[in-house]
């Protein structure tokens, strides 16, 4: 194989877009798969909505998704003498022309067809057989003009072989004139984009379905500037529960890049997530490292249909699609704990709750906290807000379990002191101790255990769920259960 040399070129007028990103994901492992290069070109000829803050996004959003590349970034703007230069050499070979049409004679044609029923609706070719003589005249009248690529009359079709879809084929007759420079001399993304995978000798190009109809028309460009076609693979398009193209306009942030990174997601969990939207290992394994996607992927096992990204709408439990936050969840539970632990310091510093001793002196402890609680967390961001009362002694109380274990039994509020009282008296603060001095209490006070131990759990976290109690109640420490326990009074006074 010659080398692979693939592109990713998103347009800077927004953030960086799941999709999008799904895009650079598989033109990423693509090139890693087959040692080639990634191209990042950034296609900012759209000067009305590009933006330095869209661009600065889209980077920042590859990079913490770790997926770099290995030339670039390119601008597209910077090679506008490329595009006119193969604009021109397309009318000087006759594979281009001049057209004098103005847009209201054209809208009044397309309305004829359109009355008379006509399957032809578009460009009629009027300017099509302008000898140059003409050509000239209505120049030299200042008459404004696009460039058109003259498509061959030819029977048959235009046929391209895909990666993912098979033949591609369309009819020569079906395809119209195309404009490829503006008026305004300002060349076309179709032949823009053409002209600078030529020029970056991209060997294949791996995008979204909704990029065919522009395929059949760059195939003719490339053979019009004497060019050999690069492999083209269309990827299924990602839909929502609805059947439409996820988008910004439609769901807003959840398809950004960087609502992932803000809502404490491992950026490899969304890759991960990513790359099972569209392509099938052909096993049931969904978690990929790094390495063992780069060398499963391949592009024989694109799927051929849509892929359905199950968001719905405000549900507060899966604020996205489930099986990403399961993948996430995943990730949280195995990975390494150091590599964990650095990760937390970063939200807990945002939120200052960081303490230097859990760099330091409480290290162990840190490591081991995180080891017990990470188990029910979804991302990084429920270390500070579901886990914040192990790092903190201001935290709030879940309604719902405040409700049920606290507030359903008033005599808490001298149980729970009472509790307090004989923890402290305890030689030894451990699990075992705390649940015999617990289930002793419960006992004299002729109650269920589970009604202090919910209750504990309640005072001391916040939650209505989470690890064993005693295991919580050592961690905490017998200073922290203490206080907590004796100063309950303002729970019952929120009501």
């Amino acid at each position: 194989m010659e080398e692979v040399r693939v592109r990713f070129p998103p347009s800077p007028t927004g953030y960086l877009h799941i999709g999008g990103a799904r895009t650079a994901l598989f033109n990423w492992l693509f090139a890693r798969r087959h040692h080639g290069k990634l191209i990042l070109r950034i296609e900012d000829t759209d000067e009305e909505r590009s933006t330095r803050e869209s661009i600065d996004g889209i980077i920042d959003g590859l990079q913490w998704l770790g997926l770099d590349w290995d030339e670039g970034p390119y601008f597209q703007t910077e090679y506008s003498a490329d595009h006119i230069e193969a604009a021109n050499r397309l009318l000087d070979s006759g594979h281009a022309y001049a057209c004098f049409c103005t847009k209201e004679e054209l809208e009044r044609k397309r309305e004829e067809a359109v009355r008379a029923n006509r399957r032809e609706s578009g460009y009629d070719g009027t300017c099509r057989h302008l000898n140059a003589e003409d050509t000239r005249e209505k120049q030299a009248q200042g008459l404004p003009f696009v460039i058109r690529f003259k498509v061959p009359e030819r029977q048959g079709t235009l046929f391209y072989d895909d990666e993912v879809l098979g033949r591609i084929e369309r009819a020569y007759t079906e395809i119209e004139d195309f404009v490829i420079v503006r008026s305004n001399g300002k060349p076309l993304y179709l032949l823009c984009n053409v002209v600078d995978d030529i020029r970056d000798r991209i060997s294949h190009i791996i995008r979204g379905q909704d990029h065919m109809t522009n395929t059949t028309r760059q195939v003719l460009l490339y053979e019009a500037l004497g060019v050999k076609l690069p492999v083209f693979a269309h990827m299924p398009l990602t839909l929502d529960l609805q059947k439409r193209k996820i988008s910004k306009r439609s769901h807003g942030e959840v398809v950004s890049v960087q609502f992932y990174r803000d809502q404490g997601f491992l950026p490899w969990a969304v890759c991960n997530f990513l790359c099972l939207l569209g392509w099938n290992p052909g096993t049931d394994q969904e978690i990929f490292s790094r390495e063992e996607l780069i060398e499963t992927f391949s592009l024989s096992r694109m799927s051929r249909v849509n892929s359905v990204f199950n968001y719905k709408p405000g549900d507060p439990k899966f604020f996205t699609d489930p099986k990403l936050i399961a993948i996430n969840e995943h990730y949280l539970r195995t990975m390494d704990l150091d590599e964990l632990g650095e990760l937390v310091r970063r939200e807990l510093e945002v939120e200052d709750l960081w303490d230097p001793a859990y760099a330091g002196g409480r290290r162990a402890w840190y490591l081991a906290t995180l080891d017990m609680i990470r188990d029910r967390f979804h991302t990084l961001k429920d270390f500070t807000t579901i886990g914040r009362a192990y790092f903190a002694d201001t935290y709030a109380v879940d309604p719902k379990p405040l409700a049920k274990n606290l507030l359903k039994y008033p005599d808490l509020k001298t149980w729970l002191p009472q509790l307090a009282e004989r923890f402290s008296s305890l030689e030894e603060f451990d699990a075992a101790k705390t649940e015999s001095v617990c289930r002793q209490l419960a006992d004299e006070l002729q109650i269920k255990p589970g009604v202090l131990i919910n209750a504990m759990r309640t005072v001391l976290t916040g939650q209505l769920a989470g690890p064993s109690i005693f295991d919580i109640i050592t961690t905490l420490g017998r200073d922290r259960v203490t206080t907590r326990l004796r100063h309950i009074d303002h729970l019952f006074e929120a009501t």
